[in-house]
């Protein structure tokens, strides 16, 4: 009778924690409806090289988990990750999707994949953190405290180990690390120190873990194919001749419009350093995957920007960051605009 009241029990917690993890979902589409409607657009490009408008919105929680791990990188950098505020990197992502989520009336319907896609991440996401944060915020700091101010060897390697991770996954998807191989490095790298000792074991149960989630979603992926790398858009302006646009590496001149030359280009991270590049040449968008609005980030030491959708602090650094919504057609002079103010492009958000 006693072991059959101790899974009631916790049966009763494992309900409740579930109950709470899927609250922010329930305020997500309770509070944070998207209202309006969006104004027709006719697109230039053909049907089979849109992606829907709705995702440069809805590409960006998986993009705040990716500035979660840099914020956490850099704080563990010289400092505890029980410095790290993970509270706030959990409330950053459902305030931004809340935002998203409103503004999305402007770009049409979210479709329920991609919905439902974002809703599982997120609450993966709050589960990791809430965990690491139990951990760090009570044992860890334990032993933390014991070790004193002076840095354990493993300190050290955990925090460059987060923050080569953090740039792994600029451009490349999370399941792709090798986990294994920063636990073995983790104890390999151990010293007799208790602090050495402790982080070999906490981060090596976490990597490993880790490992075979991984796993299981490269498996996944394998089944319905990885997502395209390669996007379509149209340019025009006085930097937009055939012979400027090849000079550029992974721009590919697909045809000659009325409207402007059509380009093929790869997405996420080489795609902001490129539309960059053709900016500053003189390029302007006049439509990017078959749609005539995008978002893009940026960082300044400003606490508000001028028309964003939603900002805020990054942990670790001393400044923001704003998400911004405009037409394709304003993204050239937007671009080139930067140069003389504070504010710096972080990264253009495709579809």
């Amino acid at each position: 009778m006693r072991i059959w009241r101790w899974l009631k029990h916790a049966l009763a917690i494992l309900v409740t924690l579930c109950v709470l993890l899927l609250v922010p979902v329930a305020y997500i589409e309770t509070v944070c409806r998207p209202g309006g409607a969006p104004v027709p657009y006719q697109s230039i490009l053909p049907p089979e090289h849109h992606r829907p408008e709705s995702r440069t919105l809805l590409t960006y929680p998986e993009w705040h988990i990716v500035h979660a791990y840099e914020d956490y990188g850099r704080v563990v950098k010289t400092g505890n990750p029980h410095d790290y505020g993970f509270l706030d990197g959990i409330a950053g992502f459902w305030g931004s999707l809340c935002s998203l989520s409103k503004a999305s009336s402007q770009l049409g319907e979210v479709d329920f994949a991609t919905k439902q896609m974002v809703y599982v991440i997120g609450v993966s996401f709050t589960a990791e953190l809430l965990l690491k944060a139990a951990y760090e915020e009570t044992v860890g700091r334990v032993f933390a405290g014991l070790r004193g101010d002076e840095r354990a060897p493993l300190d050290d390697l955990s925090a460059n180990q987060a923050q080569s991770y953090a740039a792994f996954l600029q451009q490349t998807p999370w399941y792709k690390w090798d986990f294994r191989r920063d636990a073995a490095a983790l104890s390999n790298a151990a010293t007799p120190a208790l602090r050495d000792r402790e982080r070999a074991i906490a981060l090596g149960m976490e990597y490993r873990a880790k490992a075979a989630y991984a796993e299981v979603i490269a498996a996944a992926v394998s089944q319905v194919g990885p997502d395209e790398l390669t996007l379509r858009m149209i340019v025009t302006g006085t930097g937009a001749t055939p012979e400027a646009l090849a000079q550029h590496d992974g721009a590919t001149v697909v045809a000659t419009h009325d409207s402007g030359i059509e380009i093929e280009t790869p997405r996420y991270r080489v795609l902001t350093r490129l539309m960059q590049q053709l900016a500053e040449q003189g390029v302007d968008f006049v439509e990017i995957a078959g749609n005539d609005q995008i978002m893009f980030t940026l960082l300044s030491t400003e606490a508000v920007h001028p028309g964003a959708i939603h900002s805020r602090m990054r942990q670790g650094f001393d400044d923001y960051r704003h998400l911004v919504l405009i037409h394709v057609s304003e993204l050239g002079n937007s671009l080139r605009n930067l140069r003389n103010g504070t504010a710096r492009l972080e990264h253009v958000h495709d579809y």
